[in-house]
């Protein structure tokens, strides 16, 4: 080859990138190819009534892509988050109409809602005959709940037992259950008003979920759970996964998963409005974890108050520990004003040995969590989207 046939380092360049964008192109008629397939398993599943989702079933793939990913030399890491995300997407794609429950009728209180709504269009795709109840459809309630396999109830948590106390007389077979964030309460104004099958639902998600593939929902049992059945095994057909829990046990976690995470995040967000801190500026100066957790502030004000404001009054029995966390806060902020570091110090160790194997764990899930969180602000700084 003469001298001249040789490429420049910018040609060599140009040559590289060209076989990148190849290679790219290639890997898109691959995903395109998978998720056919994957389309294709999603009306097999239907046909023989199976989850979408199946933990098994995923650990096991993503567990042997990441041993022949360390074959080839490739980040196992790597390989797992991008399967993870064209996975996410596969659900999304077999979440196609399950046509299973053409002999139930199912009746929304509350349907015309946004959870409300999410339930009554599963129920709708499913085959089931659905009826949505709001507050100016009371009058017919009576005859709207005749023949009812199941009536459902989705309503603000400040009139929840208020509205079960009005339903009418329900079918002896009529599945009565909740969507609420409390449990015991509503779970115990169903089963003063219902003789038949009872079951308390709280989904761990909002109505914004594009597939209920992953998403938790808590199950606290009130009566005649084999009656229940069909409706829990419907929920898992989707995808969801179930916990099993009695009511008084949901509502003390829910003091630590729900009230006290969203007054602390209120409380924060209200610091940041008084002090008139610059968020721009903070979000350009932020390490990843804190624009997550910057994030994670400011997603509570796009949302509804009066939600909040409900789950928050909802539990006034955990005033009293929110109070002691505000006495934690202030002993730790008297130590450290005392300049006492190595209080802290001990003190760091005493609740690292609390967290124990949980705070590796915690370490390595968050890490993946902020490497995809800088990738997404790194392309918001480029684009501008």
């Amino acid at each position: 080859m003469s001298d001249s046939a040789v490429p420049t380092p910018e040609q060599r360049l140009a040559q590289l990138r060209e076989a990148i964008d190849e290679t790219d192109s290639a890997l898109l008629q691959l995903l395109h190819r998978r998720r056919q397939l994957a389309a294709e398993v999603g009306v097999v599943k239907r046909g023989l009534g199976q989850p979408l989702f199946v933990p098994e079933r995923e650990a096991k793939l993503l567990a042997a892509r990441r041993r022949e990913a360390e074959q080839v030399g490739l980040s196992a890491d790597l390989i797992e988050d991008v399967l993870r995300r064209v996975i996410r997407e596969s659900y999304q794609q077999q979440q196609a109409a399950d046509v299973h429950l053409e002999d139930k009728k199912v009746v929304v209180i509350g349907g015309h809602g946004a959870l409300g709504g999410l339930f009554a269009e599963r129920f709708r795709e499913a085959g089931a005959r659905v009826a949505c109840v709001g507050e100016h459809d009371w009058d017919n309630i009576g005859a709207t709940c005749q023949q009812a396999d199941l009536v459902l109830v989705s309503v603000p948590i400040a009139v929840t037992e208020v509205v079960i106390a009005r339903l009418p007389e329900l079918p002896a077979h009529c599945i009565l259950a909740d969507v609420t964030s409390i449990k015991q309460g509503p779970l115990t104004a169903m089963l003063a008003q219902h003789d038949g099958p009872v079951v308390g639902l709280h989904p761990m998600f909002g109505p914004q979920v594009a597939t209920l593939a992953k998403q938790l929902i808590v199950v606290t049992q009130g009566r005649k759970p084999e009656a229940c059945r069909w409706l829990l095994d419907t929920l898992v057909r989707w995808g969801a996964q179930l916990y099993q829990t009695d009511a008084a046990r949901h509502d003390e976690a829910m003091g630590f998963i729900q009230v006290m995470r969203h007054l602390s995040t209120f409380v924060y967000g209200a610091h940041l409005a008084s002090e008139r801190a610059d968020l721009q500026e903070l979000l350009d100066l932020s390490s990843p974890i804190y624009r997550l957790e910057l994030m994670m502030v400011g997603r509570l004000f796009a949302q509804n108050a009066a939600l909040y404001a409900d789950i928050i009054l909802a539990h006034p029995e955990n005033f009293a520990m929110m109070r002691r966390y505000l006495s934690t806060f202030d002993q730790v902020l008297g130590q450290l004003e005392q300049g006492d570091k190595q209080g802290f110090v001990d003190k760091f160790a005493e609740i690292s040995q609390y967290f124990g194997e949980f705070s590796q764990k915690f370490l390595e899930d968050s890490q993946r969590l902020l490497a995809s969180a800088g990738d997404a602000h790194q392309l918001s700084q480029v684009t501008g989207r």
